[in-house]
């Protein structure tokens, strides 16, 4: 049973609005990670369990497209992910950033360190850089 607010209203989980697909990419060593919902503080873990998970592949796609919501948890959630797949020679690449999404990574200067593409069809197609 949910926990009534103060004001008597039912409390929503909020570890329910992400929600994290995960599927094998064309290739070997590449896998994709479909985002929906809100991606903060409070939603983050799916996120989190699912790229320690594939933290040993060479590529990992996440597709934003269905994203509605991302601070800064989810961004340096993702820039985290990034550094370690670098470092063991990987990538972590992004694909269908949306408004208002794009925003917090375009005013932080993230989209000059992450490969953005339109779609996961346009990353998977694209030669590995």
């Amino acid at each position: 049973m949910e926990a009534a607010s103060r004001t008597g209203t039912p409390r929503v989980s909020r570890a329910d609005r992400l929600s994290v697909e995960t599927r094998p990419g064309r290739g070997p060593g590449t896998v994709v990670l479909t985002l929906d919902g809100e991606l903060d503080h409070d939603t983050a873990e799916p996120l989190r369990d699912a790229l320690e998970t594939h933290s040993g592949v060479g590529r990992v796609v996440v597709d934003c497209s269905g994203l509605q919501f991302c601070d800064s948890t989810g961004l340096n959630l993702l820039l985290r992910a990034r550094l370690r797949l670098l470092a063991a020679g990987g990538h972590v690449d992004l694909t269908g950033l949306r408004s208002p999404v794009d925003r917090i990574f375009e005013i932080t200067g993230a989209l000059k360190v992450f490969r953005v593409y339109e779609d996961v069809d346009a990353a998977l197609a694209a030669p590995e850089a």
